[in-house]
């Protein structure tokens, strides 16, 4: 009744896949009845939904609320086509295990079986097909639970619809539902719907309901007026006349007893009329219903009421038939909503409410597991402050064990938030919910919590350098905020009376490659080095060493490999294993940044399993990322696209894989001549390279951005974007990882008049390069040194050119060798009496590749030289069929390329790009957008 208009809303919202759906109000206006009545639509349609609920005593266990929810969903799980991340959700799911892939190896991380287990969820979910998730009272969520749906609301399985159910006066104030770091991503539909109160019109139709002939306007008046228009109010207020009238029927009294009740106490008196009425058993259950507050069996009910079985039945029968009690899941009982709880348990006299909370303690500790956070409740409502805190860090403990790091942060809370307690637990707290905050998915919202912490007074320096160290971890590499890196030297600074603590600070700041830092990388990787050399932490002096590796792969140091061959394969320390996956992925990755391209996709391809088990997240996936760096650097572009679209759609919260693809895909559509397309992606990766801790990721992007737009005949942006670029290139003595960024800066330079700006930069970078183990590096100072040389020695010129084009070759780079070819092939083919032969050698080379623009520029620069194919007498006719330059432009529009992208790719005006679209489309006979399809059927049917 009354919520006809908000039930539409929401069903519409979730009929349209991917949406998030809010659902606001205050306790007792009707969100669970509205989220039931959708769910009955939606069932009767065969729609599926699953549904969980967040609970103030929920005992620890890793998202709870979520995976109460999946375990609805074993007949709609398919037998075959799970993704292997589900099967993180076996060991939760036991009901389903047999439907679901089989789980990965263990991990001993907490932080690394959380990311699986995130990850496994949203897997979980795609596999089901069109489905709604429910996840009722967010406002009790724990912190783990919110950030998995955070990160689920911001990437949503295509198929999958989340409705959320929460109060917003019981959320912390000035904070979102799912947190601050929470924006509706584009392409997501969804809405809020906010409940307000019932009409005197809404009340008037639910009592007719109910009472039939008996409700009068005026009994419809009266329950307005004490209710307010809050429908739980109401509802129970009619529970209590419908028995009333089925024994006296419903008169004037009737209405004079609703207008005396105390309105703002209208539930209280509701309830309480209906427990006064219960029997001595019905009572007792009610009153140890109301102590315990969690749902609970009839034997715990029955033991805390003091009953003997048999009137335990009678009492909680009676409860049910009274409509105090239902039964939440089978055997097991509850109040029908919080609010009656509430009331219910004040009605209980205080002696015979601390004996039952005594009673309930005795009870639960008899269980096992020991349910520890009822325990604590039940703890502190008898007073005893030193025992809750005792039994709330257990229960923090047991469930960082669990991995339910959310319920361990709330408990964590708890205790931080009490006066003067012991020293010693409160740094214990402090510097567990540091740790559980570090990895947490709101940045905004953790850092803030690490900052309250760090207030405190009572803080050991000690402790507050470790505090400080995770405060500074999260904002550098997680918040992408630089300013990270002066908590971390303060850390490091605070942790002198724990020297392996503070080794873990100083490998941080050797890592930092902006504002100048790295000038400091020796120094702190020294300091580092003296801190954990009497260490017997076998684990802390591996990590030490793997940054040591690290810091001499980025500089192209050659006695990196003899580390590398003397690095412990096998230990019996998890730690020390690794650090040793750590070491060689990063060797592998910037590696491949030097141009030992086979020797970083060996490193790679062999650290896959320690990568996997290593307990660092994701670290496997960031290999495969690299892998596919290496796949388009090898000319390997067939089906690239559709790799690294399935590695970003089965990790879609890894911001890394991401920026990986916006960097391949940005080179592969400057290939194609999609430079619209390719200036998005590079785009894309710049923005992410400005906050990212290393370089590498704002280099290649900006070198991206330089060749398009020199491309396009924009030196002066070209120059623009380079100037940066090469001043952080600098800054950061990134030489040896330049990305190719040298050339571009240098081409761009000229192309502006700068000489002397290109000349002072080749010289920098050849006194940089020198005894550095970087072949990339080396061949982009042949090509840069070539393009400075071209017009006044070209003979020296061609020299370097043809320098580079060896080495890209010996490196494995076909589509570098070919750009060296080409600039040598012009040189060539000026000369007198000179071959193109360089020049047909790139334009072969860019044809196999797929590179259409590259090809298409060669073949124009052939036709300017005079040596390209002369034109037959008369043009071929191709009927239907394309011909072989519509068949180009075809293939261009499949990408996605614009008109203008066309006509500068293949060197045509823009009239006749035009009519070679018109052309392509009616031989095809399709549009624009489904180009792509009908060259896939027309390449079928050849």
């Amino acid at each position: 009744m009354g919520r006809q208009r908000e039930l539409d809303r929401l069903l519409v919202a979730v009929r349209r896949p991917p949406a998030v759906v809010l659902i606001e109000g205050e306790a007792g206006i009707g969100k669970s009845r509205l989220v039931h009545e959708a769910a009955c639509v939606l069932a009767g349609e065969g729609g599926r939904v699953l549904t969980g609920s967040c609970h103030p005593l929920r005992e620890p266990f890793p998202y709870g609320p979520v995976v109460d929810a999946l375990r609805e969903a074993g007949d709609w799980l398919p037998t075959a086509g799970v993704p292997p991340t589900a099967g993180a959700l076996a060991p939760l799911l036991p009901d389903l295990a047999d439907r679901l892939p089989p789980p990965p190896d263990p991990v001993e991380d907490p932080h690394a079986g959380r990311h699986r287990l995130v990850q496994a969820v949203r897997s979980f979910l795609a596999a089901l097909g069109p489905a709604v998730l429910v996840v009722e009272d967010l406002h009790w969520v724990d912190g783990a639970t919110r950030d998995l749906l955070l990160l689920l609301a911001r990437d949503l399985p295509e198929r999958l619809s989340l409705v959320l159910t929460y109060r917003a006066e019981d959320l912390p104030p000035g904070t979102p539902v799912l947190g601050a770091a929470y924006r509706h991503p584009p392409g997501v539909g969804g809405t809020t719907v906010r409940l307000g109160a019932l009409t005197e019109e809404d009340i008037h139709e639910l009592a007719t309901a109910t009472l039939g002939h008996h409700a009068t306007r005026a009994i419809g008046r009266a329950l307005h007026q004490r209710s307010e228009g809050l429908p739980l109010v109401v509802e129970e207020d009619l529970i209590t006349l419908r028995e009333q009238g089925r024994q006296t029927g419903c008169d004037d009294d009737t209405v004079e007893r609703l207008r005396r009740a105390d309105v703002p106490h209208g539930l209280r008196e509701a309830v309480t009329e209906r427990l006064a009425a219960l029997t001595p058993a019905g009572a007792a259950v009610v009153h140890a219903a109301a102590v315990l507050a969690v749902p609970a069996s009839e034997p715990l009910l029955v033991r805390v009421a003091g009953l003997d079985p048999d009137e335990g039945a009678t009492g909680i029968i009676e409860a049910l038939a009274a409509s105090v009690l239902r039964e939440t899941d089978p055997g097991r009982y509850a109040f029908r909503h919080v609010l009656a709880q509430q009331v219910a348990y004040r009605h209980v006299p205080g002696p015979r409410r601390r004996r039952l909370h005594q009673k309930a303690v005795e009870e639960l500790q008899a269980q096992r597991p020991v349910p520890l956070v009822q325990v604590a409740h039940h703890t502190l409502a008898l007073g005893d402050r030193e025992e809750w805190l005792r039994r709330t860090e257990e229960a923090a403990d047991q469930a960082v064990s669990v991995g339910d790091t959310g319920t361990a942060a709330t408990l964590l809370r708890q205790i931080l938030e009490q006066q003067h307690p012991d020293e010693a637990l409160r740094s214990r707290a402090a510097l567990a919910l540091a740790r559980i905050a570090t990895f947490g998915a709101d940045h905004t919202a953790n850092a803030a919590l690490l900052r309250r912490i760090l207030s405190d007074r009572q803080l050991p320096e000690a402790g507050r350098g470790e505090v400080r160290l995770g405060l500074g971890l999260l904002m550098a590499t997680q918040a992408g905020d630089r300013a990270g890196f002066g908590e971390i030297e303060q850390a490091a600074a605070e942790l002198e009376s724990r020297p392996e603590r503070a080794a873990r600070a100083m490998i941080a700041l050797a890592m930092n490659e902006w504002g100048g830092a790295v000038e400091q990388a020796g120094a702190w990787m020294d300091r580092a080095e003296a801190a954990v050399a009497g260490s017997r932490n076998e684990g802390i002096r591996a990590a030490v060493r793997a940054t040591r590796i690290t810091l001499m792969a980025r500089e192209g140091d050659p006695a990196v490999w003899s580390l590398l061959e003397r690095l412990p394969w096998e230990s019996d320390d998890r730690e020390v294993v690794r650090q040793t996956a750590r070491a060689v992925h990063n060797a592998g990755t910037l590696t491949a940044e030097l141009g030992h391209d086979a020797r970083a996709r060996r490193l790679l391809a062999g650290n896959e399993e320690r990568a996997d088990t290593s307990g660092i997240p994701y670290l496997g996936v960031y290999g495969q990322a690299t892998l596919l760096s290496l796949d388009f650097l090898g000319g390997r572009w067939d089906g690239l696209e559709e790799r690294l679209a399935a590695l970003a759609d089965e990790y879609p919260d890894i911001i890394l894989v991401g920026v990986e693809r916006a960097l391949l895909l940005g080179g592969l559509a400057a290939a194609r001549g999609q430079r619209s397309r390719a200036l998005e992606h590079f785009g894309t990766a710049a923005a992410y390279g400005e906050c990212h801790s290393e370089v590498s990721v704002a280099l290649r992007a900006a070198t991206g951005l330089v060749h398009i737009r020199l491309a396009l005949g924009s030196a002066e942006e070209a120059a623009s974007t380079a100037a940066p670029a090469v001043a952080l290139l600098r800054e950061a003595r990134a030489w040896p990882r330049n990305a190719g960024l040298l050339s571009a800066a240098i081409e761009a330079a000229l192309a502006t008049g700068d000489r002397d700006g290109a000349e002072r930069l080749a010289q920098d970078a050849e006194r940089a390069l020198r005894g550095r183990d970087t072949p990339a590096a080396h061949a982009e100072l042949h090509l840069a040194r070539g393009l400075l040389l071209r017009h006044g020695a070209p003979a020296e010129a061609a020299e370097r050119f043809e320098r580079a084009r060896r080495a890209w070759h010996e490196i494995g780079r076909p589509y570098e060798a070919a750009r060296a070819a080409e600039r040598l092939g012009c040189i060539e083919a000026t000369r007198p009496g000179g071959e193109p032969r360089h020049l047909v050698e790139a334009l072969d080379a860019y044809t196999r590749l797929g590179a259409s623009a590259d090809a298409a520029r060669c073949q124009h620069a052939l036709r300017e030289l005079g040596l390209g194919q002369r034109a037959s007498q008369g043009r071929r006719g191709y009927g239907d069929r394309l011909s072989p330059r519509e068949l180009q432009v075809a293939e261009l529009l499949s990408r996605g390329a614009t008109n203008q992208d066309i006509a500068a790719g293949l060197f045509l005006s823009t009239r006749t790009v035009e009519q070679h679209v018109a052309r392509v489309l009616r031989k095809l006979g399709t549009t624009r957008k489904t180009v792509g399809e009908a060259l896939r059927r027309l390449g079928d049917s050849r």
